[in-house]
């Protein structure tokens, strides 16, 4: 038997029920068909996906994995189906964008101009959380736009078939907590952070792999200890006085925290847009670049 979303459909009810008795009644089934349905998903999966007693039924190893990706599928699929019946309802007219992004602080505000200059345009963000995939859904036509960050004088991903453009470059600071000693300054050293345990959170893990590395070398230490988490769970560490981070100088730190320039600027971040060189209109492409640089403008003022 293959494995097909309605089988994917049955699993979840029968987690989000808790039993299989409830979980067929909701789906319109008796009991005994839902049951027959899944000891045959079972059979196809090679496992037990739930266990099963008097006080229900709960996911096994096996189930919390296909689980999982279900509730990632399933989503996914009605989205592909809803957009679908959209485009058909203009006659599959309707001009789409799809923008790729690697956590950019100027997607909104790209968004927000597309809208407003033409809100006949449908816009679909891609998310990822690297440059070098995005890179290859452009190549691959899979995505109209990307927006990426670099560090440093880092080249691209794929420089020689893609059109990238600078959109702006700032200045790499450390993120600290309000009370921090060095919290009040104007700058400060690198090395004067010698001492500190840092976390690596979301696009500034490559700057910890490369730039960062060498930075502190310079300054004549070696990080004594690095948490390697997403960027929430980074700005966490922060706040909890466990950690300092890296930011960007147009990052508008949260209540409690701020962001101190480090002397002599030996870390950047450069924010980037690409396409395919031939695909967009010139018209196209130059609004587009017009649109992340006002957007860009627009989180330096919101940082003040």
């Amino acid at each position: 038997m293959r494995l097909e979303l309605r089988h994917l459909q049955v699993v979840c009810s029968i987690a989000d029920h808790g039993s299989l008795t409830k979980a067929a009644s909701a789906l319109g089934l008796a009991p005994s068909a839902l049951t027959t349905q899944l000891q045959r998903i079972e059979r196809s999966l090679g496992g037990l996906l739930f266990e099963r007693d008097r006080h229900g039924a709960r996911p096994t190893a096996l189930g919390d994995l296909v689980l999982s990706r279900a509730r990632a599928l399933l989503p996914a699929v009605k989205d592909l189906h809803d957009e679908a019946v959209r485009l058909a309802g203009t006659g599959g007219s309707a001009q789409v964008c799809r923008i790729g992004s690697v956590s950019s602080p100027i997607l909104g505000g790209i968004i927000c101009r597309l809208n407003a200059a033409d809100p006949s345009v449908q816009v679909m963000v891609h998310p990822s959380s690297s440059p070098a995939d995005l890179a290859d859904q452009l190549a691959e036509r899979r995505i109209d736009v990307a927006l990426i960050g670099l560090c440093g004088r880092a080249h691209p991903p794929r420089e020689q078939q893609l059109a990238w453009h600078d959109i702006a470059v700032d200045a790499v600071c450390v993120l600290l907590r309000a009370d921090h000693p060095l919290a009040g300054r104007a700058e400060a050293e690198l090395g004067e952070f010698a001492d500190a345990a840092w976390a690596a959170g979301g696009p500034y893990k490559c700057c910890f792999e490369e730039c960062f590395a060498a930075a502190c070398a310079r300054a004549g230490f070696t990080m004594r200890r690095m948490y390697e988490v997403d960027a929430r769970t980074a700005t966490e560490l922060v706040e909890a006085g466990e950690a300092v981070a890296l930011c960007q100088s147009s990052f508008r730190p949260p209540d409690g925290l701020v962001s101190v320039p480090i002397a002599g600027t030996p870390l950047q971040w450069r924010h980037v847009i690409g396409w395919v060189p031939g695909v967009l209109t010139t018209d196209a492409a130059d609004r587009l670049l017009e649109f992340a640089r006002r957007s860009y403008e627009d989180v330096l003022v919101r940082r003040r």
